[in-house]
């Protein structure tokens, strides 16, 4: 058989070898770094609790380890990161302990809630990056799920801030069926222009779900908690008008919210409503868009941007309300109030099975 190979043969069997090779070894730093930045957390917050001259550095204690230290990478807001990472994933320990031989690091910590993922399966599957995106969510159970979908769905770093961004755990929440919506990443999407949330959730505005209200009030409140409605929106909104008067053909008409992106260069519409979609209302925001397109729009602008925001749509009737229409244009619902987490739980023991298995 050795007779057989050709030149091209060799070439790609020695490429395909140290591919893998290099994939192995560069799999391995990974997993040793995240155990390293556990132990670091680890001797952080032990010092932090109990050190005898603690007392002397105060807040200004990573900054003056990163001083004392002075070794590449080794530095405040990675230090700040491992006391995190320890704190929040206390099953690590044991791992950390057996990899170093270092004491039982698994004993200093306990597990405080039901939904973790198994250490092993963690440090062998998720960077530190992956970990450290998901670690600025408050909730443990948000975490699981993140953790959970993107060990099973293989997603990048950058997919799965894109994930955390668009809200997939309350979309999953609210979904009958939330399989259909976390899919296997198929080279983690090229994520282009704008990325809108659907569904956006204003429970910080505190109103009633259950009680009417008119959107006139939701614009209120939405004012009122400007900041978190921004935060919301995602990067780089600023704020330009509300109930913003335009004339088209010597009538006035009134848009009732005006922001302007200053990563995309552009404009943004949203338009409120306080009931489920309808097609009529996304003529009335194509309207509002092309007008600014054509009196507003500033050189080195991008078009503008239209944000259609109501309690509850059908996908095929917001498909075909789009057709055919040159203006980026988007439908997404609204929560006043957060999902129960009873259904999600359920669908999340079925993922962990699924992920017990596969490891």
């Amino acid at each position: 058989m050795a007779d057989n190979i050709k030149f091209e043969m060799l070439a790609d069997s020695i490429k395909n070898i140290n591919t893998k090779a290099g994939n192995a070894a560069k799999s391995a730093v990974n997993q040793l770094m995240t155990l390293r930045n556990w132990a670091i957390g680890y001797y952080i917050v032990e010092y932090e609790q109990g050190g005898s001259d603690r007392a002397e550095y105060g807040t200004h204690l990573l900054k003056t380890l990163e001083e004392q230290i002075a070794e590449k990478g080794m530095n405040s807001t990675l230090f700040k990161w491992c006391r995190q990472f320890y704190i929040l994933y206390p099953q690590i320990g044991a791992t950390v302990s057996n990899q170093f031989n270092l004491p039982d690091f698994g004993k200093s910590a306990t597990v405080s809630h039901e939904f973790i993922t198994k250490p092993e399966i963690l440090v062998n599957t998720l960077s530190f990056s992956h970990i450290r995106e998901i670690m600025v969510i408050d909730d443990a159970f948000e975490r699981f799920f993140y953790e959970t979908e993107c060990i099973k769905c293989n997603w990048s770093v950058r997919e799965l801030r894109r994930q955390i961004k668009t809200n997939l755990y309350v979309r999953a929440g609210m979904s009958k069926k939330p399989e259909l919506l976390i899919q296997p990443s198929e080279d983690n999407c090229n994520i282009t222009g704008i990325t809108i949330k659907d569904p956006f959730t204003f429970e910080f505005l505190g109103l009633d779900a259950k009680e009417a209200v008119s959107e006139s009030d939701l614009e209120q409140a939405l004012m009122d908690h400007l900041q978190e409605f921004m935060l919301e929106l995602g990067e780089g909104f600023c704020f330009e008008a509300r109930q913003k008067r335009i004339v088209i053909d010597d009538k006035y008409y009134f848009i009732d919210l005006v922001f302007y992106n200053r990563l995309l260069h552009c404009n943004v519409i949203i338009e409120l409503k306080n009931d489920e979609f309808k097609h009529e209302d996304l003529g009335q925001l194509n309207a509002y868009v092309g007008y600014y397109k054509k009196n507003e729009m500033a050189e080195g602008d991008i078009p503008p941007v239209g944000i259609l925001l109501c309690t509850d749509k059908g996908s095929e009737m917001v498909e075909y309300a789009l057709s055919g229409m040159d203006n980026k244009l988007f439908v997404s619902t609204y929560m006043l109030h957060l999902p129960d987490k009873k259904k999600l739980q359920e669908f999340m023991l079925k993922e962990m099975d699924m992920i017990w298995e596969m490891s």
